[in-house]
């Protein structure tokens, strides 16, 4: 990479990290604080104002896209950060479930993903681009492990509003890196040409992907509607959860750097990915294996480290193989429909967690994450892995 393509790549990569840690950071801890306000004994309820920025955010990921094709990436960055922080800032105010959900609502908002990435993707040339997606995705499964160790400790501290005026300022400094860290937009576009959405909607790799990435933030914000109220009954109060989010996390974080990148160059990413897809299936299983009987915190914590093992990998990889796979000419829009549909996972999962939750327990969220992991699987099978750099012969991912 050039110097400016790495100043673009880390900059906008952490601009990504600085809202998704907001964003992560109620996660570990949001149902059992939201129990506390009025309306807070619905389960149902609870998931739907966990999820519902993912609603809003998927609504509004092609407006904020094409405003910044008009208006300048920047610009529109700029913005969504700010509705973002009134929304945490709206959320931290609140004094009831309702209030709770009408600021998730309005944190989904600021869906700056697809202006960042197409931003990105402006700044990088395309024989780098890859290390460049990859970084944002790395960045995104980074802060969604540090903010499971963060937030037991945090709203200990400041409790859930506290949590939310956190948020606030993480996007006050997201703002200020695109003010002074990331690189000057070009002045024009480079123009070419435009690509059709059925170029995307009908490309056997990329549907792949874009169903891996809905089910994958689904189960991962489903899952927490339990995970917390299953280490309580290990008998690890809320403010010391980090014990087994901290060791899982880092310990995976070194797995993931021995296997993916060295895998990916000897040629062997498609297993890699497959056998990350199956651990995380593993892992719901052993879940609901726990949830029916008592589960012991070892057991419980091996579980935890698993799952970021496979997380960590398929969150890191999934972005990479979009940007690789997509036809040159609709690249922005497969951008934009894996954004969107990433969006959908996270309320989707939020909704029907709070749902499976209050209908069948535990038991029975962790059932049917189980088997949505494992239809996953099936449906990734018949992928190929995408050309290596260098490699202009190799197949496609299909």
């Amino acid at each position: 990479m050039t110097p400016v393509e790495r100043r673009a790549s880390l900059s906008l990569a952490g601009i990504f990290a600085l809202r998704m840690l907001g964003l992560f950071l109620v996660l570990p801890v949001f149902v059992l604080e939201a129990a506390r306000y009025p309306g807070g004994d619905d389960p149902a309820r609870i998931g739907l104002a966990m999820g519902i920025y993912g609603l809003t955010q998927a609504l509004l990921q092609f407006p904020f896209g094409l405003a910044s094709d008009r208006l300048g990436r920047k610009r529109v960055i700029v913005f969504g950060l700010l509705l973002f922080a009134a929304g945490s800032l709206l959320a931290a105010a609140a004094t009831s479930l309702d209030g709770l959900l009408a600021g998730r609502a309005l944190q989904g908002a600021g869906a700056v993903s697809a202006a960042v990435t197409a931003l990105l993707a402006d700044q990088t040339r395309d024989e780098v681009r890859t290390k460049a997606m990859a970084l944002v995705g790395a960045s995104i499964g980074l802060m969604f492990a540090l903010s499971l160790v963060l937030a037991p400790l945090l709203v200990a501290a400041v409790g859930l509003p506290g949590l939310f005026v956190l948020t606030a300022a993480l996007a006050f400094a997201g703002i200020a890196t695109v003010i002074w860290a990331v690189p000057p937009e070009p002045r024009e576009h480079r123009i070419q040409p435009r690509g059709k959405l059925s170029d995307v909607l009908a490309h056997p790799g990329l549907l792949r992907l874009n169903f891996g990435v809905f089910v994958l933030h689904a189960v991962q914000l489903a899952m927490w509607m339990a995970v917390p109220a299953l280490l309580e009954r290990a008998g690890l109060s809320k403010d010391h959860h980090w014990w087994i989010y901290l060791p899982a996390v880092l310990a995976s974080f070194f797995v993931m750097g021995g296997t993916l990148f060295p895998m990916e160059r000897r040629g062997y990413l498609r297993a890699v990915f497959l056998c990350a897809i199956g651990l995380v299936a593993l892992v719901q299983i052993g879940l609901l294996a726990a949830a029916t009987g008592s589960p012991g915190l070892m057991v419980l914590g091996l579980l935890m480290f698993v799952f970021f093992c496979g997380f960590n990998i398929l969150e890191a990889s999934q972005p990479s193989m979009v940007s690789r796979i997509a036809p040159p000419q609709a690249r922005g829009a497969a951008l934009g429909v894996y954004n969107t549909l990433q969006s959908l996972g996270l309320f989707a999962g939020g909704v029907a967690g709070g749902a499976l939750v209050k209908a069948y327990g535990p038991q029975g969220l962790f059932g049917v994450c189980a088997g949505a992991i494992v239809l996953w699987l099936l449906v990734a099978w018949p992928m190929v892995a995408p050309a290596r750099d260098g490699l202009p012969g190799a197949p496609k991912a299909a």
